[in-house]
């Protein structure tokens, strides 16, 4: 699991990217919303949860990186805010 966190502290995302994420981690409710985010009936382990976000983080990346059209920075603040909550309840976890 420490693995994951890793690969979590060593993204490097513009600061205005990042600080929009830090605040909307405040609101963060994993039963609400990262079921809604991954799709999913069932909330996976907090592990699971936070490699499942990385992925779409990182296609977000991708799209933004390139231009496209497609790119929504609300989704990409949205999945960043659910980044930073699960990477903390999984450090939080490890320390218990």
């Amino acid at each position: 699991m420490s693995d994951l966190l890793k690969v979590f502290n060593s993204l490097r995302r513009p600061k205005l990217l990042i600080r929009a994420a830090r605040i909307g981690s405040a609101n963060y409710r994993r039963e609400r919303d990262l079921r809604r985010l991954i799709k999913s009936q069932s909330l996976p382990k907090p592990g699971s949860g936070l490699t499942m976000l990385m992925a779409m983080e990182q296609d977000l990346e991708v799209t933004r990186k390139t231009g496209n059209a497609t790119y929504s920075i609300s989704r990409h603040v949205e999945i960043l805010a659910a980044l930073i909550a699960e990477a903390a309840c999984l450090a939080q976890n490890q320390t218990v």
